[in-house]
């Protein structure tokens, strides 16, 4: 899964919340950029159902946990919602993909954390994913063809107008140290736990 790009760790703090997350998630990023199935030199449709599988089993948790709530990234007059899970289910269903042969233990969500700064934080793991996938459509979209690769191009949704209006959003709600440093809890907690999803499914 291609992500913005980021720094890498630092013990030093960060007085913005985008490069304070940058730094905190810089070396999950780095690791997770090798390990999804869409890494390899020259990806099939086969490594494109892997990545979906492995995104689905890690990001339906996290929307229907953040579908609860009505505030800070979920507040709807801030940001559009998105329901990314029904593109990847319309990518595996598509006649074009190979059929899946195994099922994908979804992980466990959602932490007992439920401030707006961590679900900012969140947020940023799952929206930087978009820009990642966008670039990986440009890449891909002849290459798979005729599947129309719906998840990664976001059927056809220009993703920067959005990660900008996320980005603003995220600024002017997460100004403290301490929501800051909540934040960056919230994009650690989501980076690990689809780190240790591909972990433990070797065989995609």
């Amino acid at each position: 899964m291609t992500l913005i790009p980021t720094g890498t760790d630092s013990p030093e703090a960060a007085a913005d919340v985008l490069a304070a997350l940058r730094v905190a998630t810089g070396s999950r990023h780095a690791v997770l950029d090798q390990s999804m199935p869409l890494s390899t030199e020259t990806p099939s449709l086969v490594d494109y159902r892997n990545h979906l599988l492995l995104l689905r089993a890690w990001l339906a948790p996290l929307e229907a946990w953040l579908a609860l709530f009505d505030d800070g990234p979920q507040d709807a007059s801030v940001l559009d919602r998105i329901e990314r899970t029904s593109l990847i289910d319309a990518d595996l269903g598509d006649s074009a993909m190979p059929a899946v042969t195994q099922d994908v233990e979804t992980i466990e969500w959602p932490r007992d954390e439920r401030s707006r700064a961590y679900r900012w934080g969140v947020g940023y793991v799952i929206e930087g994913s978009q820009l990642g996938g966008a670039v990986l459509y440009r890449r891909l979209h002849e290459r798979l063809a005729p599947h129309p690769l719906r998840y990664l191009g976001q059927d056809g949704m220009p993703v920067g107008p959005h990660w900008q209006r996320f980005i603003r959003a995220m600024r002017n709600d997460v100004t403290t140290d301490a929501q800051i440093a909540d934040a960056c809890a919230g994009a650690v907690d989501a980076f690990d736990t689809l780190l240790a999803l591909v972990s433990r499914e070797p065989a995609l």
